[in-house]
């Protein structure tokens, strides 16, 4: 089990509408389903991904969340979930905002391109980093927008999006982001959590 799946499933109040923006081969889902009364559903651009949970009875429909978030009312969900996706969107902010749309909250959660073993490698290497959280090369890699904790944090606060709770994982280890801290979580966190909301 992912631990990432333990915060988010602590993150959502029992028996919320949720929906699972990206949702890959509906793993999360799958963990949520077993670990939360929730109400779940997920939209995955891949077909095949879509086939795998349909045959798991995961609860899945086929589209791209750059287009087809459009085709949900305001406020249809009270969770609006993206799970380490934001960073291979064409156009993140307006995915963001489609998010902050449809769900009451959203939760987000990013790689952090911030992360020291990702700068060292970088400048001691002189090429893209590779690790456990980043595992593609850079001809290979789905992710578009390089992003770290602390660009997220600045993204909010420039466009009056509220960060309800943000969190910091680095291996096992869960802890609080704050504005006092940014700087040093940026450095150690290899993934960021984050609960938004429109202001």
């Amino acid at each position: 089990m992912k631990k990432e799946y333990k915060i988010i499933s602590e993150l959502i109040q029992s028996e919320s509408k949720t929906l699972d923006v990206g949702c890959g081969n509906g793993e999360l889902i799958k963990y949520l389903l077993e670990n939360k009364t929730i109400n779940i559903r997920g939209l995955e651009i891949s077909k095949k991904n879509v086939q795998n949970c349909l045959s798991k009875g995961l609860p899945v429909i086929e589209g791209n969340a750059e287009n087809d978030l459009t085709q949900f009312p305001d406020h249809s969900f009270d969770y609006v979930i993206l799970s380490q996706t934001l960073q291979a969107f064409l156009r993140p902010e307006k995915v963001i905002g489609e998010l902050l749309r449809v769900g009451k909250k959203a939760i987000v959660t990013i790689p952090n391109f911030g992360h020291w073993k990702v700068r060292i490698e970088l400048l001691l290497k002189g090429t893209m980093p590779v690790t456990e959280n980043l595992p593609h090369e850079w001809h290979n890699t789905p992710n578009l927008h390089m992003c770290t904790i602390k660009d997220f944090f600045n993204f909010c606060e420039k466009r009056n999006i509220e960060i309800f709770k943000s969190l910091a994982l680095n291996k096992e280890k869960i802890t609080n982001i704050n504005k006092s801290n940014l700087k040093y979580k940026n450095l150690i966190s290899e993934l960021g959590i984050f609960l938004i909301n429109r202001k």
